[in-house]
């Protein structure tokens, strides 16, 4: 090698190393600079604490002093990050069984508030007539603004058979509402499985460790029911209300439904730690139209199986827009028994999409007419059952009917009162019905 390149060589080794040198004292400079805000700022939390300890016009206890500073600074990071401590801890885990007490509602916050994410099937907040999107601002006339939401959610937990009142405004209504409401122990059955002629009906009303089981038992037991698969004309999968839960069981719900493809990916600060899920094959409805109902209340595991069936075309997602939670949370936990409920990623729809503070949009927008009273049904009914010649007293017989056809006309109006009701009693699942009849009719003629 000629001396001159070797000389070049050496002084680009010189500036090589010059430069990573520089780099690496930058990256430690760096370093020492962030541990010297750190330990500044524990300083100053420090002095604060000793402060309010010695000064304030009240004692406070240290304990109470720390879990309020932890609050603070988990309630300022989102919605849905929270200390628990051992009790709420303890309550948690029960949950995600199926089993607890209290009012039967999900709720989170937002701008202070306490909100409505939904309330459950049967529960006591159900029957009493609390909506999903219900701002909470009093409970039994203390108000909720300044409270964390765990302190909020302890204030709504009693003994069973207590009575608590909450206020509420609500999206339309001028004046706030007083609701009360009777505190029982909350059974949940995650989901259950019906036939309504020839397409099965599954509600799921929360994702915990009974969900998937419940599905895969009752699908087979209804399509048993109705003597095989050829006989079902297709499924309807209602999510309403339905304010999420695990993860896995959400994966699991998908899966059963799609034959392959990915169900959802997780991406966290660090890109590295992503994951993605994808269906295994096997779909138990063997490809038969679904018509999924989504609303406001519908939040994210929820959200999780819509926006999958709906990327991937498998099914027609009906209702109103999703709550809109595309974040996880993950429970560490923390200390003597308790855990933070800490948000450690954004999930992803198949296609790439974030549902975070966007929802799931329907593909077909049908709103939830509010139910009669009973004065409003009688005159509903009256409409929808109207008399034809056949119900006009002393009206002649139709001699060429036989006995097959006059049975077919006994159980068309049964069908019809029978359709009428379920207008009345749940307009969106009578609207998906006929979707799924309508397909059934179009693939019998193609």
């Amino acid at each position: 090698m000629p001396l001159y390149f070797s000389k070049i060589s050496i002084k680009l080794s010189i500036v090589s190393l010059i430069i990573n040198s520089f780099f690496a004292c930058s990256a430690v400079a760096e370093i020492e600079e962030n541990r010297k805000e750190i330990y500044e700022q524990l300083n100053l939390f420090g002095e604060v604490f000793d402060r309010v300890r010695s000064t304030h016009v009240e004692s406070v206890k240290s304990k109470d002093l720390i879990r309020a500073a932890i609050d603070g600074m988990l309630s300022s990071l989102d919605p849905h990050s929270g200390y628990l401590p051992p009790e709420s801890f303890e309550d948690m885990q029960v949950d995600t069984k199926g089993a607890f007490g209290g009012l039967g509602i999900e709720v989170t916050q937002e701008d202070g508030f306490v909100k409505v994410v939904s309330p459950m099937d049967g529960t006591p907040a159900f029957e009493a007539g609390i909506e999903a999107g219900d701002f909470i601002t009093h409970v039994d006339s203390e108000p909720t603004l300044g409270l964390t939401l765990a302190e909020a959610v302890d204030r709504m937990r009693g003994p069973v058979g207590s009575e608590i009142t909450l206020t509420i405004v609500r999206v339309g209504q001028t004046e706030p509402l007083d609701i009360l409401i009777v505190r029982d122990v909350i059974k949940l059955t995650a989901a259950k499985v019906r036939s309504e002629g020839s397409v099965i009906i599954v509600r799921v009303t929360t994702f915990n460790e009974q969900t998937s089981p419940n599905i895969k038992d009752g699908i087979k037991e209804q399509i048993a029911n109705l003597n095989g698969i050829d006989n079902v004309i297709g499924f309807i999968v209602d999510l309403r209300n339905n304010p999420g839960g695990l993860l896995s069981e959400a994966i699991s719900v998908t899966d059963m439904f799609l034959e392959k493809g990915e169900i959802v990916s997780t991406r966290g600060r660090n890109l590295d730690d992503g994951e993605r899920y994808n269906a295994r094959p096997g779909d138990l409805t063997e490809g038969k139209p679904i018509v999924l109902l989504i609303n406001g209340g519908s939040a994210s595991a929820s959200e999780i199986v819509a926006g999958a069936l709906q990327d991937h075309n498998r099914a027609i997602v009906m209702g109103t827009k999703s709550f809109g939670k595309g974040s996880v949370q993950s429970i560490l936990p923390i200390g003597q028994e308790g855990a933070i409920r800490l948000t450690t990623a954004r999930y992803y729809t198949p296609s790439g999409r974030s549902i975070q503070a966007l929802g799931v949009a329907p593909d077909i927008i049908v709103q939830q007419r509010p139910r009669l009273a009973e004065q409003e049904l009688t005159e509903y009914q009256k409409n929808q059952n109207r008399m034809a010649e056949s119900d006009l007293r002393g009206a002649l017989s139709n001699d060429s009917l036989s006995t097959g056809e006059k049975d077919q006309l006994e159980r068309e109006k049964k069908n019809k009162e029978k359709s009428t009701l379920l207008k009345r009693n749940d307009y969106q699942i009578s609207y998906a019905l006929d979707i799924i009849k309508g397909l059934s009719i179009y693939n019998q003629e193609k």
